[in-house]
C-alpha cells in the first residue's frame, strides 16, 4: 500500500467516524443547539480537516498539503455563502428550531453523496478535455462579478425555487406540523410534510453552490485526494456553522464581497494558465485568507445601511 491509498483509507475512516460521532452524538432529535455548542462544534470540524492535513503533508509532502489547506479554506468560505440561504429555507417554511439539527444533518448527508458525484464527473470532465478548465475560469469570473454587486439572499426566493414548485406538481404537500416527520396522513391520504420539502432543498441547494465551489478547487488543484477531501470536510461542518451564524448574518455584510473576489481571482488563475503563466499555490492561499479575514474585519467595522440587526435569543448563548 502506498501513501496516496493510506491517505484515502485514513479519509475514509476519519469521515466515516465523523458521520456516526455527529449522527450519535451531536444530533439527539428535538434538541436545540446554542451557539456556545455550535462554537466547540465548529471547532472541533475545522480542528479534524487541519488535523487531515497534517497527515497530508506527513504522507504526500507539503505541497499537496498546501493544496488541501488552500482548497479547504476556499471551500470552507464558500460554504459560509450557503448558511445565508440555508437561513432564509428554514425562515420561509417555518422550521421548528427543535428540528433544525436533524434537518440539516440529513440534508448535508444528501449533499455530500451529491457531491462525489459531482467531483466524479468533474475529474472525467477534465481528464479527458483539458480545455475545460478555461470555461470553468471564465464561468468563475462571471459568477464571482455577478456575486460581487448582487446580494444572493434578496436574488434567492424560496417560494419560487423551481425544486419546490416541481415538488409542489409531483407530491401533496402539507403544511400541517407532523412534529417532525417526513409524512402525515390526513383522511387517509399520505402527504409529505415541510420537514421533507426542506431537506431536499437544503440538498438541491448545495448542488448549485457546488457548480461553484467544485470549479474552482481545480484551479488548486487536479489531485483527486485533495479534491474529494477538501470538500467534503467543509460540507461536514455546515450543521455547526449554520447555528452558529444564523444568530449572527448581519454582522458578515461584507463576506460575499471577500468570497467574489476569491471566485474572481480563482477563475483568472485559471484562465491565464493557457498563457503559461502559473500562479504558485501558496498566493492562492494567501489570497483567499486575506479575502476572507479582510472582509469579516472589514463587515465588524462597516455596517450597511438600513440592514437591522439580528436578533438572538439569550436561551441560545
Amino acid at each position: 500500500m502506498d501513501s496516496t491509498e493510506l491517505s484515502y483509507w485514513v479519509f475514509g475512516a476519519v469521515l466515516l467516524l465523523a458521520v456516526i460521532f455527529d449522527l450519535g452524538l451531536l444530533s439527539k432529535k428535538s434538541k436545540s443547539i446554542t451557539i456556545r455548542q455550535a462554537f466547540y462544534q465548529t471547532l472541533f470540524w475545522i480542528s479534524l480537516a487541519f488535523g487531515f492535513g497534517v497527515f497530508v503533508w506527513y504522507t504526500e509532502g507539503r505541497t499537496t498539503a498546501i493544496e488541501y489547506i488552500s482548497a479547504y479554506l476556499m471551500e470552507w468560505s464558500l460554504s459560509i455563502d450557503n448558511i445565508f440561504v440555508f437561513i432564509l429555507i428554514f425562515s420561509f417554511f417555518g422550521v421548528k428550531k427543535e428540528y433544525y439539527g436533524r434537518v440539516l444533518l440529513l440534508g448535508i448527508l444528501m449533499a455530500i453523496i451529491f457531491r462525489i458525484i459531482f467531483i466524479a464527473i468533474g475529474i472525467a470532465l477534465v481528464a479527458n478535455f483539458g480545455w475545460i478548465l478555461y470555461i470553468f475560469g471564465a464561468f468563475l469570473v462571471f459568477t464571482g462579478l455577478k456575486m460581487f454587486f448582487v446580494e444572493q439572499d434578496d436574488e434567492f426566493d424560496p417560494s419560487k425555487n423551481k425544486v419546490y414548485v416541481l415538488l409542489q406538481k409531483i407530491i401533496p404537500i402539507t403544511h400541517e406540523d407532523a412534529q417532525g416527520k417526513f409524512t402525515k396522513r390526513i383522511n387517509g391520504k399520505k402527504y409529505y410534510t415541510m420537514i421533507f420539502v426542506v431537506i431536499i432543498l437544503l440538498a438541491t441547494t448545495d448542488i448549485v453552490f457546488a457548480l461553484d465551489s467544485i470549479p474552482a478547487v481545480f484551479a488548486i488543484t487536479q489531485n483527486k485526494l485533495v479534491i474529494y477531501s477538501s470538500n467534503i470536510f467543509a460540507v461536514l461542518g455546515l450543521r455547526s456553522l449554520f447555528f452558529l451564524l444564523r444568530g449572527a448574518v448581519s454582522k458578515f455584510d461584507y463576506l460575499q464581497q471577500g468570497i467574489a473576489i476569491v471566485l474572481v481571482f480563482i477563475g483568472v488563475k485559471m484562465l491565464i494558465e493557457y498563457f503559461d503563466i502559473h500562479i504558485p499555490t501558496w498566493v492562492s492561499l494567501s489570497v483567499i485568507v486575506v479575502c476572507l479575514v479582510g472582509s469579516i474585519v472589514f463587515s465588524i467595522y462597516n455596517k450597511k445601511v438600513d440592514i437591522p440587526e439580528d436578533a438572538i435569543d439569550e436561551s441560545e448563548t
